[in-house]
Parts: structure tokens; C-alpha cells; sequence
């Protein structure tokens, strides 16, 4: 296997080294053009690539193709086609055009659109994004070519999550080129971001995950008590695989090789059954295309292992949740990472520049960036003690704090602390060098060396969303700082820029935290610097309205005002209608599964009463009633919580409005949720195990 690796890496992908191989030179050289300095693509051009396309796809035994995008569903979409096209005498020719590889046309009206389709309107285009290459997918269908598209509707608006994000690089290439213009680099020509989002996810066993309707229908437990081991002994993190796992993860890899995934790191999570694959940096699009598919093939390959992969961020109440930590950076096309601090960070007034235009872009949009990582399920995660809190801080460590607090005391940086060298005290141990700074896991903004770690993302979520925003915010900060600094005469810069940075530092300082995030402590200093603390999706979505995020995103042409007002109706619906289904489950399985189960062991109990008192009328019942009777008031707290539960459903579901609805969620149903989960999970450890109707905790994420 591992000499193989470098032989079947990339092997389904229309990758630059075949582009290279089969294209016409000139052709290759105009269609590199297209991808490296955005020039329009000649029909002719998208012609010849197109058909040379299709040869190397049925090559691979493809029979079909298709646009592959990414809807505001969060999820991929893909609608098939044939390469057939009829022939004389009853006969098919294989073809595939340059039109037909540029642009598709599905249903627009069948996906989220936040009121910018209506049922009537159905039409919508797909458009080749050409920076991100083209692949097969094999599965019961055959082969398909998979095509990466950005979605758009019949009037121009995104209606996906890959246009905004390819605006936003856009964004942040033209301005961060603009700064490096100001320190004499004139042979940068672009700016990419670059991104690596690490994934978690739980395995479960397939046939138990099939008993549980709450698991099927949204991806979490709705009921269930906490089993007697959770994480709390700490030996599942990086502990050994279970051989199970292991042969997973082993496929999933191949898989993912396969498909140009640079999959590099696995380990076991901190709850049990839960685990992490962590890639290598990729450019923003292609790192999102390729998070799309590690989540879409761990769960093709999960079933053929007999297991389940949840992605849900708390599919289990009590145990650690899954989240996605997404690094960020930015990086020239000579080869240099402008977040790396070098060896003088103190004297590189251009890596300070940058760090400080994210300093200034992140607590100037906290709650901007707060909503970018939200979900319905990343509620139930956020501000536990595995994630970060819902308030946003940056972490920057002791070396970059210290630097900082010089430019703000003195308005430059004389010293910084110096790496050394860690002896273990064991002789024959190496020497080690020791990091300039510690981590900080409980941060949600943290710097990690050469790049800044998002840590709030919930598991399910693409991570185009939170990448377009940090694009954005920080684009428009660095363009306030060239409008500036532009203005300086060559001889002033130098000096301009520092008070810059005096400025800027001094005003964002109340951002940068390096404590402990999950302590009470600073949920009180937070509030006291005047920090936002959304606790809930619902709240968050309200900042794509804000006038300054408008402004922000207009002037960037990222999004519209009627592009921002859609996606803020996508939230509040996607969040109304994901809440509306659990309750639903809810009542389901109580009404089904539960309360039945509770009667048939309360007349069990009652009928052991009968039977013991016939034959021993002088024993003692006391347990057996006390046991009864406990049965019998949590049922009949069960009964009265689901009922309370179908009215305040029903309530809300016929509330008016799309930000009243999901309010009304959120303030009436979650709390009858819980009321309902409650007295059941209470029972789990009163009733018999024979007698439990489902799979606990405990036979979830221990048999696997």
C-alpha cells in the first residue's frame, strides 16, 4: 500500500498533470490563464478541453455526467447526464461540449432560495469553476464525471455557497495585493487563501443506528442517559483504533486518495467512538470541494463497514460533540505565507500589518463571524467544555501578546521572546525546540504560528460560509489600511504605518483573550468589554443585516442586499423546520415506543405484585410499590410533557414570519423538548434493560 499511494493518488481526477498530458499546448496554456488570472475562456478553448475531458472519463469506464454544486442546503447536488447524443440508423455517439461542460440548468425553485425564487420560477444555471478540477465518482450507478459548478439563479443571485465564497477570494486577492504593493513587492500578482478544515465524526454500528428513529430522521439522540463512562477517563483520545475502525479508515483514506484528498492525520476524539481526519492546506474552493466529499464518502464507506458516520455536532447528550477547525491563511503566488511571523516578528511590520487587519476584522464582525459558524446543531456544542465558547475572542499567545502590548504602550515592538530549547531530562531524550507559544483549545479565534484556527464550525456545516465571511471582513479591513497608507509619502510610510498599528491594536485589544474561554470568569469579563455573546443561531443570523455588513459585502460585491436578506430567510427557516422534525420524532417515538414500553413494564410490576402477594400474602412489597409507583408518575410526566410538546409544535409551526417562527422555536419548543426527554431518560435507569425499546448510549458508542 504505501508504495502504491503516490501511484493511485489523484488517479479520478482531471488534474493539472492530465490537463498537461492530453490537452493541445496552447490550449492548456489559455485554460492555466483562466485559472490563475481569471481570463474569459474561449468557447472554442472550452470545446477541446471538454471533449478531451470526456475521453479521459470514459477511459474510466463513465458513462454519465454532471455539474456538481453545493446548494444553500449545505450539502451537494448533482443532476446526471449521458454523454449519448442520437446517430444515424438508430445509433448513439458519445459527445460532451464545451457548452455543456460551462454551463448546466437545473430546477432553481426546488432548492433554498430565501424568497429569491418562487415555485413558478424554476430556471437557474450552474457555471464550471475551472480552479477546481474535475473528478469521477463511482458508485451503483457507475461512473460519473463530476463536474464542480458554482449555482446561480435566472437573475444573476447566488443561490449556492461556492459563488460567494470565489467572490470573496476574489476580495481578498485584489486587496492583500494592493498592501504588498506598499512594501515593494511588485511581483505578487495574486493572493490565495488557504485552507485546511480538520473533521470529526462519531462511528456507530449500522444496526443499531437503523432502530433509532431519532438518529435516522435528524442525526442525534433526541432521548438517551448519559452510560456510566463517558470521556471522563480520557483514554479514548488518541488511543489505539478498534480493528473495525482501523479497516474503515484505511478505505476512507484510499478513497480519498483517490480523489486528490490530501487526507493526512486519524486518530480516535475524545468521546468514545468518535475520531478525526485532518487534511493538508488547499486553496479555499478546492479545500471546501474536497471537505464536501470527506463528508460525503465517510458515509459511503461507513456502510460498507456495517457502521453508521454521524456528522451531527451533538449526537449525543452529555458526551463530547464534533466540530470542524478551520485553518486559515494567506499566501502569494511566490511561495510566501504573509501570516508567517519569521524570525524577527517584532521588527515585520507587514506580517504585523496583516495580523493586525484580522485582529481589527474579527471584533469589528464578531457576531458576523459567530453566524458563519452556526447551525441548528451546533447550538446544543457551543460553550460546552470540548468547544469554544458562542463568544468570539482571539487567542494569540504570549509571544505575539507581548509584541502586541508594546506596539500599544510604546507604538513599537524593541524585543520578542525567543524559541528555546525543552530538556525532558532523560539523557537520552533529544534536546526539543519549544514552540514560541502554547495553544489554546478553548479558544475560538486562535493563532497557531503561521495561520489562524476557527474553531467554532460544527461538524455537518460546509465551510465555504465561514471562509467567505473571514475572506470578506478581512479584504475590506485591508483595504481601509491601503486607503491610508496609499496617501503616505515614501519617506512617511514607515512612520504612518506604525501609528496604524497604535491605532488599530489599541482600539481591538478587548478582542484578544488568552485565557481559559470555558471559565465563568470570563463570560463576565466578555461582557464587560462590551463583547457580543450570541447563544443561538436565531440571534446570530440577525448581523447579515446589519447596515455595516451590507456595506462590507456590496462593496466587495460578495453579496447583495436582496442576496444577504435571502440567506438570513434561508437560517431562520432551515432552523424552524429542523426544530419542527425533532419535535415530531419526539412525540413519534414517545407516543410509539416509549410510553407503550413504560405500560407494558408498569403492568409487568403490578402483575409481580399480584402474583407474590397471592402465593406470600405477608411478604414485604415495598420495593416493588416503590418501584411501581416511580414507573408510574414518570409515564404519566411523559404522557403530560408530549402532549405539552404537540401544542407548542403546533404553535410555532403556524407562526407567521420567518424570524417569529424560529424565535417561537427556540423560546417554546426547545424547553418542551427537554421536558419531554426528561422523566424518559430518568426511566432508562429505572426499566429493565429487556424491556428498553432502543439502543442506549452505551450500546452506541462502546459495540463498535
Amino acid at each position: 500500500m504505501a508504495e502504491r499511494i503516490t501511484e493511485f493518488f489523484g488517479i479520478d481526477v482531471f488534474n493539472e498533470a492530465v490537463m498537461r498530458e492530453r490537452l493541445p499546448k496552447a490550449t492548456f496554456k489559455a485554460l492555466k490563464k483562466t485559472m490563475e488570472n481569471g481570463e474569459e475562456l474561449d468557447s472554442q478553448i472550452a470545446d477541446i478541453v471538454a471533449s478531451v475531458m470526456k475521453d479521459w472519463a470514459i477511459e474510466k469506464g463513465a458513462t454519465h455526467y454532471t455539474h456538481w454544486f453545493q446548494p444553500m442546503t449545505g450539502i451537494t447536488a448533482e443532476k446526471h447526464d449521458a454523454f449519448i447524443t442520437p446517430a444515424a440508423e438508430g445509433k448513439v455517439i458519445l459527445e460532451f461540449s464545451g457548452k455543456e461542460l460551462i454551463k448546466g440548468e437545473p430546477d432553481a425553485s426546488s432548492f433554498p432560495s430565501g424568497g429569491l425564487r418562487a415555485t413558478c420560477e424554476a430556471r437557474g444555471y450552474t457555471t464550471w469553476d475551472c480552479t477546481s478540477p474535475a473528478f469521477v465518482k463511482e458508485d451503483a450507478a457507475g461512473v460519473t464525471l463530476c463536474i464542480p459548478t458554482a449555482f446561480c439563479s435566472y437573475t444573476g443571485e447566488a443561490l449556492d455557497k461556492k459563488t460567494p465564497l470565489l467572490r470573496s477570494m476574489e476580495a481578498i486577492d485584489r486587496e492583500a495585493v494592493r498592501v504588498l504593493k506598499l512594501f515593494g513587492h511588485q511581483d505578487v500578482t495574486n493572493v490565495s487563501c488557504s485552507v485546511g478544515p480538520e473533521q470529526e465524526y462519531f462511528l456507530i454500528d449500522r444496526e443499531k443506528f437503523l432502530q433509532r428513529e431519532d438518529l435516522i430522521f435528524t442525526g442525534r439522540t433526541l432521548f438517551g442517559a448519559k452510560p456510566p463512562k463517558g470521556s471522563e477517563m480520557d483514554d479514548h483520545y488518541f488511543g489505539t483504533l478498534k480493528e473495525r475502525v482501523a479497516a474503515y479508515m484505511k478505505e476512507l483514506n484510499v478513497e480519498l486518495w483517490k480523489l486528490g484528498v490530501l487526507a493526512k492525520t486519524q486518530h480516535n476524539e475524545a468521546a468514545p467512538a468518535q475520531h478525526e481526519l485532518a487534511p493538508i492546506y488547499a486553496t479555499a474552493n478546492i479545500s471546501v470541494d474536497h471537505n464536501q466529499l470527506v463528508m460525503e464518502v465517510m458515509k459511503k464507506v461507513a456502510k460498507r463497514h456495517g457502521l453508521e458516520c454521524l456528522l451531527h455536532e451533538k449526537p449525543f447528550k452529555g458526551l463530547h460533540g464534533s466540530g470542524k477547525h478551520n485553518n486559515w491563511s494567506m499566501v502569494t503566488n511566490t511561495g510566501k505565507n504573509l501570516l508567517d511571523p519569521g524570525k524577527k516578528p517584532n521588527e515585520n511590520l507587514q506580517f504585523l500589518l496583516f495580523v493586525t487587519a484580522v485582529i481589527k476584522a474579527v471584533d469589528e464582525h464578531a457576531t458576523l463571524l459567530r453566524y458563519s459558524a452556526s447551525n441548528p446543531g451546533n447550538d446544543h456544542r457551543l460553550g460546552g467544555h470540548e468547544a469554544p465558547p458562542a463568544i468570539i475572542s482571539i487567542f494569540l499567545g504570549e509571544q505575539l501578546e507581548d509584541i502586541v502590548r508594546q506596539i500599544i504602550e510604546t507604538g513599537e515592538a524593541k524585543d520578542c521572546k525567543k524559541k528555546v530549547y525543552m530538556n525532558i531530562g532523560v539523557h537520552t531524550l533529544p534536546e526539543i525546540k519549544k514552540d514560541a507559544t502554547d495553544r489554546n483549545r478553548t479558544s475560538p479565534f486562535a493563532f497557531t504560528g503561521n495561520k489562524f484556527e476557527f474553531r467554532m464550525l460544527g461538524s455537518s456545516m460546509s465551510v465555504a460560509g465561514p471562509n467567505t465571511v473571514l475572506n470578506t471582513i478581512v479584504a475590506d479591513t485591508l483595504s481601509q489600511f491601503s486607503d491610508e497608507l496609499e496617501k503616505a509619502a515614501p519617506e512617511e510610510f514607515e512612520t504612518v504605518l506604525k501609528k496604524l498599528l497604535q491605532r488599530e491594536l489599541t482600539a481591538h485589544e478587548r478582542i484578544i483573550f488568552n485565557g481559559d474561554g470555558y471559565s465563568e470568569e470570563w463570560t463576565k469579563e466578555a461582557e464587560r468589554r462590551g463583547l457580543p455573546n450570541e447563544a443561538s443561531i436565531v440571534d446570530a443570523t440577525k448581523s447579515l443585516l446589519y447596515d455595516r455588513t451590507e456595506e462590507v459585502f456590496t462593496k466587495h460585491r460578495v453579496f447583495s442586499r436582496t442576496e444577504l436578506e435571502a440567506r438570513a430567510e434561508i437560517n431562520y427557516e432551515n432552523y424552524s423546520k429542523t426544530l419542527n422534525i425533532e419535535a415530531k420524532t419526539m412525540v413519534d417515538m414517545a407516543a410509539k415506543l416509549y410510553i407503550p414500553a413504560f405500560i407494558r413494564y408498569a403492568t409487568e410490576l403490578a402483575e409481580s405484585i399480584n402474583a407474590v402477594r397471592a402465593a406470600v400474602p405477608s411478604a414485604d412489597f415495598t420495593v416493588q410499590t416503590k418501584l411501581l409507583t416511580q414507573v408510574s408518575e414518570l409515564l404519566a410526566e411523559t404522557e403530560a410533557a408530549m402532549e405539552r410538546l404537540k401544542e407548542e409544535r403546533t404553535k410555532a409551526y403556524h407562526t407567521k414570519g420567518a424570524r417569529t417562527q424560529a424565535e417561537a422555536y427556540r423560546a417554546n419548543v426547545v424547553p418542551a423538548m427537554e421536558a419531554l426527554r426528561a422523566p424518559v431518560d430518568k426511566l432508562e435507569g429505572i426499566v429493565d434493560k429487556k424491556a428498553w425499546p432502543v439502543p442506549t448510549y452505551g450500546d452506541l458508542v462502546f459495540e463498535v
